[in-house]
């Protein structure tokens, strides 16, 4: 139950995120704007860590395989692509499409097993399931 209101948390975060990243771009700039996104998190992450534990900064030498660490890398990048879908979408349209597309690319990471994921089975009722969502979309869209 714990890790289900995470998610709904998470979700709710990001589509206000989003509409706020959103906002200041059009303020501003989208390099500026998405600087700031970033900016503002190293600061509440190193806030985090001096209040929380002050885990050795130096193990990320030792993450294999280095391509893990890319990680702020595609952050960044996030932020640039949901600013601009929302901007172009509207908040609504946008975060579905974004849910579906990371329920799709999630479910071939799971099936190849790619970036250290234990691969899993193919199964038709994920795909339905995609495939309804897709069709929930088109209804969502449809004027």
């Amino acid at each position: 139950m714990w890790g289900i209101l995470i998610a709904v948390v998470s979700g709710a975060l990001m589509s206000i995120q989003g509409v706020f990243n959103t906002a200041v771009t059009k303020q501003t700039s989208l390099w500026v704007s998405t600087g700031w996104v970033q900016f503002s998190a190293l600061l509440v992450c190193i806030g985090a860590w001096v209040f929380t534990g002050r885990e050795r900064i130096g193990e990320l030498a030792s993450v294999n395989p280095k391509y893990l660490l890319l990680g702020g890398v595609i952050g960044a990048f996030i932020t640039v692509t949901v600013i601009q879908s929302m901007s172009a979408l509207g908040p609504a349209r946008s975060a579905m499409l974004i849910v579906v597309a990371q329920l799709a690319v999630a479910y071939i990471i799971e099936l190849l097993g790619l970036f250290g994921v234990e691969k899993g089975a193919f199964e038709w009722r994920k795909v339905l399931g995609m495939a309804v969502a897709i069709v929930g979309i088109v209804i969502f869209k449809w004027e």
